[in-house]
């Protein structure tokens, strides 16, 4: 055959294939062998009326360094009011109970926001009012006065492999409910700045920005995680997203929906990650426990018989692997609640009953007069892990005398008048026996700083 003729033939069978209705090879048949094709839709058809889409809007406060002049107001005779701008934001939510209708989402979705909506999958549209927040996981749950719901139910996501495949679904940029689908590519990812609690689950499913607090379900159409975060470079999806587990999920929906806030317990220890040198001497396999570098006296800890030096190999029932992991299990088991520690000491197994404790906490009145408006608590684990010591700042009234000198919920006082402050029992001693202006050593951030009280 002529190379022309089989050039035209090449063309016209290429054609046929393009325009035929009927051409074998123009789309995907139904089915093959009598068998249906795998496909997402029933189980999607289930999930999809259980995810929301979440709208917020922001009045801020705009002013021109102009409108600070007396003279340029005068002058073109404009009121001394300050202008508003509307910032408007977006995301997605998950029904967690159809019956009170709350809704799960994440807590910068609606931060700040002075108007929550929330968009039903069929259309409808309400008012949300907010239950509760915990920026400490990125968590927040808003509920909304609607009748005929379908809430999400949760699966263990402790039982996720690497390589399951879960499907995202959400709102991303805005365009309405999308639904894409991928695997699970890492467990356990840590390292996120401004979060206290993480252990996020990694994902190739495309999440993109509008998908935050959207679900991330497994073949089964229950809930693994909470869409939170995306890693890109170019402010678009790359493959790699991160969701944050169902079962710390569940236990924030818990906390929020019984006190409208996380009441987290403590140990009263601190540790740090097994290096190989360690976990050599301790004959231990390394990131196969914690090592306990620090317990306060007369916590739950010292009072259970734990010791600086032990072993940490597993808490309740999770095996622990590294500081993170330790500090996230810590936090997610209620005050009073007694827990089995088990421990290597002397290169022996050990097992030690430790009761969780509340956060001491300590109203700034209480200390000196001058903290008023000031709630201090002891150091969450994690930062006193990072080798800081000192009292947190945990709430603070606007107008304050500490808000006035520019102090700030989350600062870190480590010391008053040239006197270090490691705990609430030293500052509760130090700050009363200073007269005069009291000057405290603050870390905001990594930086260091002192700040003057009259």
């Amino acid at each position: 055959m002529k190379r022309s003729t089989q050039w035209k033939l090449t063309v016209l069978f290429s054609l046929y294939l393009l325009l035929a209705p009927e051409a074998g090879l123009a789309g995907l048949p139904a089915a093959m062998g009598g068998e249906p094709l795998p496909s997402l839709a029933p189980v999607l058809e289930q999930v999809t009326p259980s995810v929301v889409n979440v709208y917020t809007q922001t009045r801020v406060r705009v002013r021109s360094p102009l409108m600070d002049d007396p003279f340029f107001r005068r002058f073109f005779n404009i009121p001394d009011a300050p202008r508003e701008r509307i910032s408007q934001s977006l995301g997605s939510g998950v029904i967690v109970d159809a019956k009170e209708g709350f809704v799960l989402t994440n807590n910068h979705v609606i931060a700040g926001a002075d108007d929550i909506s929330v968009t039903l999958s069929d259309g409808r549209s309400f008012e949300a009012e907010v239950i509760g927040t915990d920026p400490d996981t990125d968590l927040a749950m808003v509920r909304i006065p609607a009748d005929d719901l379908q809430a999400l139910s949760f699966a263990d996501s402790n039982r996720l492999r690497v390589g399951d495949f879960v499907v995202a679904v959400g709102n991303p940029f805005g365009l309405g409910q999308t639904v894409t689908s991928g695997i699970v590519s890492a467990l356990g990812r840590i390292g996120f700045r401004g979060l206290e609690f993480q252990n996020f689950i990694q994902t190739d499913a495309s999440i993109n920005p509008g998908n935050s607090g959207g679900a991330l379900i497994n073949l089964r159409g229950e809930l693994v995680g909470i869409n939170s975060a995306i890693f890109t470079p170019s402010g678009g999806n790359v493959g790699i997203g991160f969701a944050i587990p169902s079962d710390m999920a569940r236990y924030v929906m818990d906390q929020l929906r019984e006190f409208g806030e996380v009441r987290r317990g403590t140990l009263g220890i601190s540790v740090q990650d097994l290096t190989a040198e360690l976990a050599t001497a301790f004959d231990i396999e390394k990131g196969q426990g914690v090592l306990v570098s620090e317990v306060a006296e007369g916590s739950a800890a010292d009072i259970a018989g734990l010791l600086a030096g032990d072993v940490i190999k597993t808490i309740g029932t999770y095996p622990v692997r590294n500081m993170q992991e330790f500090h996230n299990y810590e936090g997610q088991f209620p005050v009073g609640e007694v827990l089995k520690l088990e421990i290597v000491r002397n290169q022996s197994d050990k097992e030690l009953m430790v009761k969780v404790e509340e956060l001491k906490a300590v109203g700034g009145a209480e200390i000196d007069a001058r903290l008023a408006g000031a709630q201090f608590e002891e150091l969450p684990q994690k930062l006193r892990s990072s080798g800081v010591q000192g009292v947190l700042i945990s709430e603070l009234e606007p107008g304050s005398r500490l808000a006035r000198r520019g102090l700030r919920p989350g600062d870190v006082i480590m010391g008053c008048n040239r006197m270090k402050t490691p705990g609430l029992a030293e500052f509760q001693e130090v700050v009363p026996s200073v007269r005069g202006s009291l000057f405290f050593e603050v870390r905001r951030n990594g930086s260091d700083y002192v700040v003057r009280v009259d």
